[in-house]
């Protein structure tokens, strides 16, 4: 059985995540601020955490880089949960590196399939062996990508979504495909996802950030080398 941590302030929303994700056969572990959330994660090690965003002593930001920031927690996927539905608040959550981010009020029934489909993606990409698509290479054991044996640090989400154009180099990948493969999403509502995950990418692949074009009213893709 998989352990998802919950930091989050409110008893009772804290309480009808536990009760669903325990339905599913998840087990639910919780911590009700900042610092205990950190402290909780160091020390269970969760398969995936969510994160509420106001948070008393750390705010969920802080929580957020700091788990991010240690070799012990940077990889577990992390899905943000907060009242925060402003336009601008969704994308700051996703260019710091947010695996997904759900809105309160929201369904248990949503938030249960978005955790299936992050974890199904991240023990997807963590299977063994490695993938070149030169300058990058993949190991996906430890999802870890190197370009000129330099080690680029991503999210689980941000090496997966790599590692699909690669794997399709030279080949215009569409939207709807990599919104449904990569975060399992049936449409395009949540294409601005996308598009904040390739800002980041870019950035973190540095002078290898040309190698991603953007491909006009189709998508995206990488061209190998």
């Amino acid at each position: 059985m998989q352990t998802i941590l919950i930091i989050e302030d409110e008893i009772d929303i804290a309480e009808l995540i536990t009760f669903n994700l325990e339905r599913n056969q998840f087990i639910a572990e919780s911590a009700h601020d900042g610092q205990a959330g950190i402290d909780s994660a160091f020390q269970i090690l969760p398969d995936l955490i969510i994160l509420d965003l106001m948070l008393p002593k750390k705010d969920g930001f802080t929580v957020f880089k700091e788990l991010r920031n240690d070799d012990r927690t940077r990889q577990i996927p992390i899905l943000i949960l907060t009242a925060k539905a402003q336009t601008e608040d969704r994308i700051a959550g996703l260019e710091i590196g947010a695996d997904d981010y759900l809105t309160k009020p929201f369904s248990p029934k949503e938030l249960i399939l978005r955790v299936k489909a992050i974890l199904k993606r991240h023990n997807k990409a963590s299977s063994s062996s490695t993938f070149e698509c030169p300058p990058f290479k993949f190991n996906k054991s430890t999802l870890q990508l190197f370009a000129e044996n330099q080690l680029i640090e991503l999210t689980a989400t941000e090496f997966k979504l790599m590692l699909y154009l690669c794997e399709r180099s030279n080949a215009p990948q569409d939207r709807y495909t990599l919104l449904k493969e990569v975060w399992g999403y049936h449409d395009e509502v949540n294409s601005r996802t996308l598009d904040t995950h390739m800002k980041r990418l870019r950035q973190k692949i540095g002078t290898h950030a040309n190698l991603i074009e953007t491909v006009r009213g189709v998508g995206y893709q990488i061209v190998s080398q």
